[in-house]
């Protein structure tokens, strides 16, 4: 039996589909059907690439720093209580005999040296290793089931900062500075504060451009390595550099109107103008002579006793300043990778951990804390994200072969959030009863920068840049907004 239609059918059908596709173009024109994932190409002016652009919608944030603990600092001695961990302190994991993690065979529980309390008003368990910070607790969003993809630590840095665990990708700040430029041409739109004592095992990875522009590309100084050639060469007066300044300024446009068009040479023409307007931003930045001695010694910037953390305090002073002055994103480090053993350069702690933990505790709460009640304080918080996070997180369980250490861990593992756009106080997700696996509301690395990226006002998924043929994002194909966290 055949299906046949009469004319008065055919010509309904036809009338109710073309209305269909009118109906579709009209939606479409208006931008009220674009698919979620539909791509929004950020537009940038090659003769001002670092020019303030428009969110994809309203936020309050408007900057972002993010204050990363390089070499994998242990969730299970600072910010995820375990009271199952230290009752069982000393016997096997349930289920894990014979586990082989990335560095061998695990050996028994073990509980956390540092003894956890209630903080604040919420009563928050933290751990005795950040006191001072601990004491924020009610300033701070919790993320309790943080997951990883590689427990290699140069690789696991370049997937918390880029998205991907291989070199070649831009990093959050790149993709954020390309997105939406900054509020201050005179400064670089994204700058990465290294530990003076060195970069992290992935150095410059963490703060790459990628295959995006070169200008975005984050501007790595510390407050104790400032940036190079800043001061005017001796013999030149003011008048006579900025005399030279205007002529270069001059012969720039004039090789520009001879190659209209070229991106390329008026976007590095661009960035050596920044360069050049460094030179007179830059050391008013750095110039702590205007700091109070209270703010000095609230930090701990005056610690004499203690030469790291009174440079890690300088770095924590130079963020402040440097998103007072509209820097759009600051990467903030604590620890540094050494090559030819582990030292007490970072928070790998393989072995001796107590001993390590409380050379970098020491070094990292007051200067942290401080930086945090100082935001607030100012009002900076009112919309300026704070991040806190690491590579991975840290075994419940003591190595074998190694002394009291724990190993990698990518199961389950403890990140932060604080500031404009998050509830706090708050804790979201949680890890089994040793902390060694997410078991609620597991959370990627991919949905932790998406979530980052909402907060920014941007769609994760519209976020893309066309490289060798595909649409890449920050967040590649996967991540999902944690919704929960938001206010």
């Amino acid at each position: 039996m055949t299906n046949s239609q009469n004319r008065r059918d055919f010509l309904g059908t036809t009338a109710t589909g073309l209305s269909g596709i009118a109906l579709a173009s009209l939606l479409q024109r208006d931008r009220l059907l674009a698919a979620d994932d539909e791509a929004i190409r950020t537009v940038i002016d090659p003769d001002r690439p670092f020019a303030a652009r428009s969110a994809h919608f309203p936020t309050k944030v408007k900057k972002v720093l993010v204050i990363f603990c390089s070499g994998a600092c242990s969730q299970i001695d600072t910010f995820d209580y375990k009271p199952e961990l230290e009752k069982r302190h000393g016997r096997p994991m349930p289920g894990a005999e014979g586990l082989i993690t990335s560095q061998g065979a695990q050996g028994n529980l073990f509980k956390s040296a540092w003894k956890f309390k209630p903080r604040g008003e919420s009563g928050k368990m933290t751990s005795d290793l950040f006191p001072q910070l601990g004491e924020l607790a009610d300033d701070i969003c919790f993320i309790h089931s943080l997951s990883g993809k590689t427990a290699a630590h140069g690789p696991a840095e370049t997937f918390m900062s880029t998205g991907h665990s291989f070199s070649g990708f831009p990093s959050m700040g790149s993709w954020m500075s390309w997105a939406l430029g900054t509020e201050n041409e005179e400064l670089p739109a994204y700058v990465a504060i290294a530990d003076p004592r060195g970069k992290p095992q992935a150095s410059i990875d963490n703060w790459s451009a990628g295959f995006l522009p070169a200008a975005f590309q984050g501007t790595d100084f510390n407050a104790i390595n400032p940036l190079r050639n800043l001061s005017v060469p001796e013999g030149i007066d003011k008048a006579t550099d900025s005399r030279a300044r205007s002529y270069l300024q001059k012969l720039n446009r004039m090789h520009m109107e001879q190659f209209p068009g070229d991106t390329e040479l008026s976007a590095r023409i661009a960035s050596y103008e920044l360069a050049a307007a460094m030179q007179l931003s830059v050391p008013g930045i750095m110039d702590f002579s205007t700091e109070s001695q209270q703010t000095i010694k609230a930090y701990g910037a005056d610690d004499g006793s203690n030469k790291l953390k009174a440079d890690y305090a300088k770095n924590c002073i130079l963020a402040r300043r440097l998103l007072e002055k509209g820097v759009r994103f600051v990467q903030l480090f604590n620890g540094a990778y050494q090559t030819g053993g582990e030292g007490i350069s970072n928070w790998d702690g393989h072995s001796d951990l107590v001993k390590k933990y409380n050379v970098h505790g020491q070094i990292f709460d007051q200067p942290t804390a401080a930086l945090l009640k100082d935001l607030k304080q100012r009002g900076m918080l009112e919309d300026t994200l704070v991040v806190w996070c690491t590579e991975f997180g840290r075994m419940p369980t003591i190595q074998a072969s190694k002394k009291a250490g724990r190993d990698h861990n990518i199961a389950g593992f403890t990140a932060w959030l604080a500031g404009a756009g998050v509830k706090a106080p708050f804790s979201f997700g949680a890890t089994d009863e040793f902390g060694y696996k997410a078991v609620d509301t597991v959370v990627t690395v991919h949905d932790f920068h998406a979530t980052i990226l909402h907060l920014l006002g941007i769609n994760h998924k519209q976020l893309t840049y066309r490289h060798n043929g595909l649409d890449r994002r920050l967040t590649d194909v996967h991540g999902n907004v944690i919704e929960d966290v938001l206010t």
